[in-house]
């Protein structure tokens, strides 16, 4: 199944994003058999300001183990964070 990561960052919290994304990025390399595509949602200045990442992976519960160890997520980064179920149509 796949299901879609959304993270909402916290107000002012860049600088967060900013010193934690090395680490996150190392997460997304080490994870990359359940990490199907990542990237960041940026506001309208062009900034970041949350996360997308489709997960590849067998059920809901191991999406959420994922979330839980990401980096971000352990630095409090976010604001708001969903997982839903995705079905690629296209790409």
């Amino acid at each position: 199944m796949r299901v879609a990561f959304i993270g909402h960052d916290k107000p002012g919290h860049l600088q967060v994003r900013l010193d934690n994304r090395t680490a996150h990025i190392d997460y997304l390399r080490q994870t990359s058999g359940s990490v199907e595509m990542a990237g960041p949602l940026l506001d309208d200045a062009g900034q970041m300001c949350g996360s997308l990442v489709i997960l590849g992976v067998a059920t809901m519960e191991e999406a959420q183990a994922w979330a839980a160890a990401d980096p971000y997520a352990k630095a409090g980064l976010f604001a708001s964070t969903q997982l839903i179920q995705w079905n690629r149509v296209i790409g």
